[in-house]
């Protein structure tokens, strides 16, 4: 059975930079959203690896992989949310104590994805791709970004029901800053295959397909064995968003993980952005 941590509203966040930290001149985003969400009545708490920046990660894998483990075995933290994703969290990835990760959210998206996958996998624990840390910063969120303390905040048998947004960003502006972070003026537009309107019923497994196809062939991205004792052979829906990938390598990629057997069981697959 997939195990599915609880926010409470004064919870404790943990902040740490398994992939890329933040640069000096940036640290005010970084007290921005510490700020945001004290105020909100969270209790927010700074690893040292959030302060640093250096050949495309914060630190060493070693270095990183240890603050991790040090904020899922502390009880006095609730929940981690990473200040952005990056490149390299692969890095640090079998220098991981998957074995003893607490019931914790661990929320993010982008590189950080690889990571929430792997959990995922590994424990059937549930994660949370959602909110970087530095989106949390504004004065309000949209109603897309706001949605993530409800969610993890949902009882154990209880449902919430997400929506698509209305509008999305079309690329960052951070010489313009918005009250709500997000540039939102591009219509949010559904498509599908068959033209058709699509219902599909299954547990939501994905990320940035750029980082977490290279979980393939490794001990971190067994779907089989997750399906077998996790899921009992409930369906999938994957869900995928594509960073940087030109068309032909979106489509090599798809192909291994077919190859692989992700797609065994899956009864949808869902794009974000490409």
């Amino acid at each position: 059975m997939i195990t599915y941590p609880f926010l409470d509203k004064k919870a404790t966040i943990g902040v740490t930079a398994p992939s890329s930290g933040v640069e000096p001149e940036l640290h005010d985003l970084v007290k921005q959203s510490c700020s945001r969400l004290e105020e909100k009545g969270f209790r927010v708490v700074c690893g040292d690896t959030v302060w640093t920046q250096n050949k495309a990660k914060s630190s060493p894998a070693m270095k990183r992989a240890q603050e991790f483990n040090a904020m899922m075995q502390d009880d006095g933290i609730d929940v981690i949310i990473p200040p952005w994703g990056g490149e390299l969290l692969i890095e640090a990835l079998d220098k991981l104590d998957f074995a003893s990760l607490k019931n914790k959210w661990v929320m993010g998206y982008s590189d950080t994805s690889l990571l929430l996958l792997a959990i995922t996998l590994k424990t059937g624990i549930a994660t949370a791709h959602g909110t970087n840390l530095i989106d949390l910063r504004g004065e309000y969120s949209d109603e897309t970004t706001a949605v993530w303390q409800r969610v993890l905040s949902t009882e154990v048998g209880a449902s919430i029901t997400q929506y698509s947004s209305v509008k999305y960003q079309k690329k960052w502006q951070h010489d313009h800053p918005s009250p709500c972070v997000f540039h939102l003026t591009e219509s949010t537009i559904w498509k599908s295959v068959s033209r058709d309107s699509v219902k599909a019923k299954g547990r939501l497994l994905g990320g940035c397909i750029d980082i977490i196809r290279h979980l393939i062939g490794t001990p971190y991205g067994d779907v089989k064995n997750f399906r077998k004792n996790y899921l009992n052979n409930e369906p999938i829906i994957w869900y995928l968003e594509n960073c940087e990938l030109k068309t032909t390598d979106l489509r090599r990629s798809l192909v291994q993980m077919q190859l692989a057997g992700w797609f065994d069981g899956c009864t949808c697959v869902m794009f974000g952005r490409s």
